[in-house]
């Protein structure tokens, strides 16, 4: 299998190239990136050439499927692109800037029989695996109430083009901030692992700390808190944060009628359980992801396999868009201060 590599920076060179060249089945042909010399320094140390525009890597017909890195605004036009023109997508997260963006991006999946996959790799950590497992098995009773965390130092230590004027801070190119980087995944997780969707939310995403060169806040969210209802009555919050300068915290707690769950909250137990009766029990699974410590995702192994298997690829686009209601929801509700109900409560 024949991919290319749209978008070349930091989360490109992390994992989608390193991990598609691990992969056996396996050919990275092409790259393009606005800035040709860091594409050129990829394909000369994993092979394949460089495209001078994204147009011309998807007019090659030799390349089955890409993975579309580029900045948040760019996500949509290009993976329709894609899909049209006969290449199945991975696409990273956030999986569009608008609810709109994100279902022309599906309906140019089905209507072109290709695959949209989207990078919301929490749920391929390990210890959110079995949490969900044992969450269906009842372990803990129906699940009452929530917290959902991700919170670092935010990305400009991280960014390829790092600094104060990251593009990440950039409004036009990111739309979003903390929400679209960080509150994306633990949207998508606890709908994941409660098997329930986000039926109303009440939320403020806030411009605390983070600060051009200029010394002007930056024009995006660096928080994000969050209240989501959950169809089947459940409530809790999500956090998304820039501004976490200590440890980073990628955590979730869960709380239900017969005891609680936390998840990558115990640096030394990636479950642990405490039930009603007092019985506590601990699953050293592995270690959550950070900037910091990067292991394998995941993300590609099962993109790549579905596609050899000729089945439906792990979260697909249809079903992320569930959880990208839930951000936008959150958008609105921080603009115009009120609770937003998304779908009732009950139903599907």
């Amino acid at each position: 299998m024949k991919v290319g590599i749209i978008g070349c920076g930091r989360i490109a060179q992390t994992r989608h190239i390193p991990e598609y060249a691990e992969h056996p089945g396996v050919q990275i042909a092409g790259y393009y990136d606005f800035n040709v010399k860091r594409a050129e320094e990829l394909a000369a140390a994993y092979g394949g050439k460089v495209y001078e525009s994204a147009d011309a890597l998807l007019a090659d017909r030799g390349i089955d499927a890409v993975s579309v890195c580029t900045a948040n605004h760019t996500h949509g036009e290009i993976t329709v692109k894609a899909l049209r023109s006969g290449k199945h997508v991975l696409c990273e997260k956030p999986m569009g800037i608008s609810l709109e963006e994100c279902r022309a991006m599906v309906h140019a999946a089905a209507e072109n029989n290709r695959k949209l996959m989207i990078g919301q790799n929490q749920r391929f950590a390990r210890a959110h695996v079995r949490a969900k497992e044992l969450l269906m098995e009842g372990l803990i009773g129906n699940v009452l109430t929530f917290r959902t965390t991700f919170g670092h130092g935010g990305p400009e230590t991280w960014s390829i083009d790092g600094g104060a004027n990251s593009w990440f801070f950039d409004k036009e190119s990111a739309s979003m901030g903390a929400m679209a980087d960080l509150g994306v995944h633990k949207t998508d997780l606890i709908q994941f692992l409660l098997d329930q969707k986000v039926a109303a939310v009440t939320a403020q995403m806030l411009t605390l700390d983070k600060r051009y060169e200029s010394g002007e806040l930056i024009g995006v969210d660096d928080n994000a808190i969050c209240i989501y209802e959950m169809e089947h009555g459940a409530i809790g919050t999500m956090t998304a944060s820039w501004t976490y300068y200590g440890r980073e915290d990628n955590s979730t707690a869960l709380y239900g009628t017969r005891g609680m769950m936390k998840i990558y909250d115990d640096p030394d137990h990636s479950i642990s359980v405490i039930l009603k009766n007092g019985e506590r029990i601990l699953y050293d699974i592995d270690q959550i992801q950070t900037n910091d410590n990067q292991t394998k995702s995941g993300i590609i192994d099962g993109f790549v396999d579905a596609l050899e298997a000729g089945t439906e690829v792990p979260v697909s686009g249809a079903d992320v868009l569930n959880a990208m209601e839930a951000v936008f929801a959150c958008q609105k509700s921080s603009r115009e201060m009120q609770r937003i109900v998304i779908r009732e409560k009950g139903g599907e």
